[in-house]
């Protein structure tokens, strides 16, 4: 490879990948209003009086913005250190994805519509903007849910046994007159009453029907506490695990929150950029002051 293909691909690789340069926040923060654009077309699209009066020009839209795409991706291969890596990672598998309904459409025009996923490519924001703290919580909100999964799992199990108790109940009380003609039929009102979403579509006549009906609902309110309850000190006992691996480089104490930056006690960066020289009374002022 010669030494101008090399500074070539250096130089898209900075602006595609990177975002540390005025070029590269440029292109993507560009490709983001791109990437809404072509979902906006899309949803044009789909309004039958919208693309009745301008159907030529959406659908000559849309294949630019397939064009578009279609470049950035090949060039994105292109400029990879790892192409491979880049191919079979998550952004590559959705930018791979945002341009092949248009062209499978050529063959199924009901594919067409699948290039909605391009609003997954919205989430190249966490990188554009560096919301880090967010990215944070998002992992502190899944480890929180892996291992809450136990419990929910025994508790999701205990529910569908009550589930399949009060259908089979239902079905023998009420009966196909009032409508539970099956016990899947009348397993479906029971997770419709106990979810608290009744549709209404099926309603029990009978008084000892209408009182199971109140227990079920009952019931519903109290899953929805007791999962929250669940989720919710696993989310606080991740959130306390989290503050504590949160250490100062220079007086090494933790108990930190997760999204400060300087130490509580001593003042210190957490993120150790200066940790072989620690900060005196005038840096930590000049940082302080940078903050407001």
């Amino acid at each position: 490879m010669s030494d101008q293909e090399n500074t070539l691909r250096e130089s898209l690789r900075e602006i595609i990948f990177g975002t540390d340069t005025p070029a590269g926040r440029a292109f993507d923060i560009a490709l983001l209003i791109v990437i809404i654009a072509s979902v906006g077309n899309l949803m044009l699209i789909s309004v039958g009086q919208i693309e009745a009066r301008f159907g030529v020009t959406l659908h000559l839209l849309e294949w630019v913005f397939t064009a578009l795409f279609s470049i950035e991706y090949l060039t994105r291969i292109y400029a990879a250190r790892r192409r491979w890596a880049y191919i079979t990672s998550f952004y590559g598998l959705i930018d791979l994805i945002s341009v092949l309904p248009l062209y499978l459409a050529m063959l199924l025009p009901s594919a067409h519509y699948f290039v909605a996923v391009r609003v997954l490519r919205v989430m190249r924001i966490f990188r554009v903007l560096k919301l880090v703290r967010y990215a944070n919580d998002a992992n502190t909100l899944t480890r929180s849910l892996l291992h809450a999964q136990r419990k929910v799992q025994i508790f999701l199990g205990l529910l569908t046994l009550i589930t399949i108790i009060l259908g089979s109940v239902m079905y023998v009380v009420e009966g196909p007159e009032h409508g539970f003609t099956s016990i899947p039929r009348s397993m479906y009102w029971a997770i419709v009453t106990i979810t608290t979403v009744g549709y209404g579509d099926i309603a029990p006549g009978t008084p000892i029907g209408q009182a199971l009906a109140g227990v079920a609902i009952l019931f519903g309110y109290a899953l929805l506490a007791v999962t929250g309850g669940i989720i919710t000190a696993e989310l606080t006992n991740e959130t306390r695990v989290e503050r504590q691996r949160r250490q100062c480089p220079y007086c090494e104490r933790s108990g930190h929150e997760v999204d400060a930056k300087y130490c509580k006690f001593c003042g210190g960066d957490l993120e150790g950029d200066d940790k072989d020289d620690p900060p005196d009374d005038e840096e930590q002022a000049a940082d302080r002051d940078k903050l407001d």
